[in-house]
């Protein structure tokens, strides 16, 4: 069920940040059946991994209109391979993790016991409940 508010609209974060196997399409690389203004040119025949993902700011109605993805530059997403939080940024925006709003987050993320990751590109760093962050090896 749609949460009022929680529209993708114009963002299409998703659609440039993540790696898209069955498209071809590199994790920092707008896909190239982004529309314009945001929206899907395949979105009848998009693939399944496309279909399947839902985006945790759109689905949680606990988190702020402010953390949008397009507006953070940070995509908030769980593992589906582990336990980790993770915040994957705009390639034009490597740090976005770090702005308060996302980075207070992702602390409280870390203080519920979750193991919080906020990569970019091909760097990513452990943020842990005391607020302290350091590069994951």
């Amino acid at each position: 069920m749609d949460i009022p508010g929680k529209a993708c609209g114009s963002c299409s974060l998703c659609c440039q940040v993540l790696e898209i196997e069955e498209l071809q399409k590199p994790a920092g690389r707008l896909c190239k059946d982004c529309m314009s203004g945001g929206g899907c040119g395949i979105y009848s025949t998009r693939p399944d991994v496309c279909r399947d993902y839902e985006c945790l700011w759109k689905g949680d109605r606990g988190m702020s209109a402010q953390l949008r993805p397009d507006r953070v530059g940070t995509i908030l997403m769980e593992d589906p391979d582990s336990d980790e939080y993770r915040a994957v940024c705009d390639p034009a925006r490597p740090l976005a993790w770090r702005t308060p709003l996302v980075f207070n987050h992702l602390v409280a993320m870390a203080k519920s016991g979750r193991t919080v990751v906020a990569k970019a590109g091909l760097k990513s760093w452990r943020i842990h409940a005391t607020g302290e962050w350091g590069p994951c090896v």
